[in-house]
């Protein structure tokens, strides 16, 4: 295992098995995020995303808190200055391009920014207790990381409503049944779940994870028919692209699968 950090305010660590983690790492601020912790995790990812060792990421806060949000004392450096211009410097964008699957461990607050990093992840999974806060209006501060499209397009546009114009809590049981979160367990369990569900997509193919996580987000952005347009066309280049060895190995693959127990549940 691999370590490194800037000012170890944004850990990043690759395993073996092909997990990579980041964890924000300013506990004493509950994880708010300053101009450079910004860009070091945007920068985290798009390394992550190039590196072909690494087949899924895990994304967490340490100690008591996912992410508080950006420290607002130095709002006016992070607002007007190139986080929200320069795509090297957005974390939510380079989230966004990333092809790996990211797993989103969230407990304690997710809120503002945080939440909208939480919303950029592909899975989430949460601690009991945990709660996602969108205080963008009680602070007036307005949304760039998608927070006001994306939460909307998951749990309904009246949810969204009232979660971020009444800047109330929204609780990780609530999220879940809302669709949000994934799966809610103990806090001593959460990284654990978070390597289960990773472990269970590291045995399927790498390149159809990552080809299915495309088409899936890419999809998102369109209405249903161009989505379903979109699905076939890349189905069709897909299929066009094999070679007789290829399928082949695809008919192996599924024989010696089908020999074995079925898997266990997530």
């Amino acid at each position: 295992m691999t370590q490194s950090s800037s000012e170890k305010l944004i850990l990043l660590t690759r395993e073996p098995s092909g997990i990579a983690t980041i964890t924000i790492n300013r506990p004493a601020a509950l994880n708010s995020l300053t101009q450079p912790m910004i860009t070091d995790l945007a920068q985290a990812f798009k390394a992550l995303g190039r590196d072909d060792s690494v087949r899924i990421i895990i994304l967490s806060g340490s100690g008591r808190a996912f992410c508080s949000g950006v420290d607002l004392t130095a709002a006016e450096q992070v607002f007007k200055g190139d986080v929200i211009k320069d795509p090297e410097s957005d974390p939510v964008f380079q989230m966004e391009l990333c092809p790996k699957p990211i797993i989103g461990a969230i407990k304690g607050f997710a809120v503002t920014a945080g939440f909208e990093i939480s919303l950029a992840c592909d899975i989430l999974v949460a601690a009991k207790g945990a709660k996602f806060i969108d205080t963008h209006a009680r602070f007036g501060i307005f949304p760039s990381w998608g927070l006001s499209q994306k939460l909307p397009r998951i749990i309904g546009p009246h949810k969204a409503r009232e979660v971020s114009l009444t800047s109330l809590p929204l609780t990780a049981e609530l999220a879940e049944k809302w669709g949000l979160v994934n799966y809610v367990v103990e806090e001593s369990e959460l990284l654990k779940k978070a390597r289960q569900i990773a472990g269970a997509i590291m045995k399927n193919n790498q390149d159809l994870v990552i080809r299915y996580k495309s088409v899936i987000n890419d999809g998102l952005k369109l209405d249903l028919c161009h989505a379903l347009a979109l699905e076939k066309e890349r189905a069709h280049k897909f299929y066009k692209g094999m070679t007789t060895e290829q399928f082949k190995k695809m008919q192996e693959f599924i024989a010696r699968r089908s020999s074995k127990k079925p898997p266990s549940k997530l």
